[in-house]
C-alpha cells in the first residue's frame, strides 16, 4: 500500500504526500477552513507510517500566532481516519467590544484543540 498521493478531508482540506521512504512521509497540507490558523498557507508535513498506521505534523505562523498540528490515524476501507491536535501559542483578544485586538499568550487549557477528520484519495 502506498500513502503517496493527494488526500481530501470532509471539509475540502488537502494533504499531499509526495514521498514515503523507510516508513517516513513528506508532503504538504492546505486547509480549506477560513477560521484555521493555517488558512491560506501551504505548510510542510513530515511523519511516519507503518502498515495501516500513520502520524504526521505541520507547523505554521500567522497573524494569530504560532501553531503546530499533529495527525494520527489508521487506513480503513480506503479512508484515512485521523484524530488531530492543534496547539496554539497565542490568540487575538480584545479587552472589550470595540477595543483593538492584540495577540496574547493562551493558557494551556485554551491552547489545545482536538477533533477528527476523514481523508479520502482524490
Amino acid at each position: 500500500m502506498s500513502w503517496v498521493g493527494s488526500w481530501r478531508n470532509q471539509f475540502g482540506s488537502i494533504l499531499r504526500i509526495i514521498s514515503e521512504t523507510d516508513e517516513r512521509i513528506e508532503g504538504t497540507f492546505e486547509t480549506a477552513l477560513e477560521d484555521s490558523g493555517f488558512y491560506g498557507q501551504t505548510v510542510q508535513v513530515t511523519g511516519f507510517h507503518r502498515g495501516n498506521c500513520i502520524g504526521f505534523v505541520a507547523v505554521g505562523s500567522s497573524a494569530t500566532g504560532d501553531r503546530v498540528v499533529s495527525y494520527t490515524g489508521l487506513l480503513r476501507h480506503g479512508k484515512m481516519e485521523t484524530a488531530w491536535f492543534v496547539v496554539a501559542d497565542q490568540a487575538l483578544t480584545a479587552a472589550s467590544e470595540g477595543d483593538p485586538a492584540k495577540l496574547k499568550p493562551l493558557n494551556w487549557w485554551r491552547a489545545v484543540t482536538t477533533n477528527v477528520d476523514t481523508f479520502e484519495r482524490t
